[in-house]
Order: C-alpha cells, then sequence, then structure tokens
C-alpha cells in the first residue's frame, strides 16, 4: 500500500503553529503579604497566543489597580498589601490560565495562590505542672495563622540551648520562619 501524502499546505501549518505548557507542575504559590508575588502562565506557543487568567469559577481575573494585574506576557502579578487589605477572592484563592493561538486553546491546571499575612505573633510555652523527678512534657503554642510555615529547631532556656550536641527530639524547638 502507498502511504499518505500530506500536502505542503498542511505539513507547514503543523510544523510552524504549536501551543503546549512548558512547566505544568506549579500547583500552589504562598507568599508573604508584605512582598506580593509574580506568577507566570507556563505556556510557549508559536505564533504567540493570547494568555489569560481565571478564578476558579471561571471568572476572568482582571486587573485591580495597585492590587491584581494580568501583565501582557501573561504573568499574574498580586502586590504587597497590609492586612487589613486582605482579600479572600484574590489573596487566597484558586487560578488557571488559559493560551490561545491559530493552534487552539490550552487551560492549565489549577493554580492555588494564597498569602500569609505578616502580622506580629507571640509563640508561648503551654503551662504543665510536674513534680520533681518526673517526666515533664513541654508543647509550644503557635498562632493557627502562621503555624503551617513555622519549623521549630531547638528549645532555649533564657537563650541557652537545653540540647547540644545530639539531635534534637521533638520537644526541644526554637523557631524559624519559611519564607
Amino acid at each position: 500500500t502507498a502511504c499518505p501524502l500530506l500536502s505542503p499546505a498542511v505539513l507547514s501549518e503543523d510544523l510552524h503553529s504549536s501551543l503546549y505548557f512548558v512547566n505544568a507542575s506549579l500547583q500552589e504559590v504562598v507568599f508573604a503579604s508584605t512582598t506580593g508575588t509574580l506568577v507566570p502562565c507556563p505556556a510557549a506557543a508559536v505564533p504567540p497566543a493570547t494568555l489569560r487568567w481565571y478564578l476558579a469559577t471561571g471568572e476572568e481575573s482582571y486587573n485591580v489597580p495597585g492590587i491584581r494585574h494580568v501583565h501582557p506576557n501573561g504573568t499574574l502579578q498580586i502586590f504587597h498589601f497590609p492586612p487589613s487589605s486582605f482579600s479572600k477572592v484574590i489573596h487566597d484563592n484558586t487560578y488557571y490560565c488559559t493560551a490561545e493561538n491559530p493552534s487552539g486553546k490550552i487551560r492549565s491546571q489549577d493554580v492555588h495562590i494564597k498569602a500569609v499575612l505578616r502580622e506580629p505573633y507571640t509563640v508561648r510555652v503551654a503551662d504543665h505542672t510536674a513534680m520533681r523527678g518526673s517526666v515533664a512534657v513541654f508543647k509550644c503554642i503557635i498562632p493557627s495563622s502562621v503555624e503551617n510555615y513555622i519549623t521549630v529547631v531547638s528549645w532555649e532556656r533564657d537563650t541557652v540551648p537545653l540540647v547540644s550536641g545530639r539531635t534534637l527530639d521533638t520537644y526541644l524547638h526554637t523557631l524559624s520562619l519559611n519564607f
């Protein structure tokens, strides 16, 4: 049997037109309210594509001056903001981007964008009573608004480490903020 030949017009169109995602693994962006964030739409296209951002509800992500902006290159920017300006719709929501050119239209996977409010907080040790010579268990109490972003690495008493030179147990901690 003869192999069917593609017409030169179809072949050249296939070779010169494409639309694809270059990095589709981004699923979550967590950023500090004091810094803001830039989230690129991970699409590449020949010829260039029109890139748009949407909320998970399907509503197009429109520009809000000084709060949210979609750049012509498809980058979604969420500006820094004071805690009093937090909006769940903008600062803790699921977005996706689309890319469209003559090859068609593609949609990215959902990207959850979440702002962490940079506010003062206090970490404390729960009060417990123990008898001399018995085991006392200390619990570090971290406010729920920041607990997912805090790692406890050692315990100190009056700035002196309680344990040195050995692996830290779960109750031996000092705080470090992960951003």
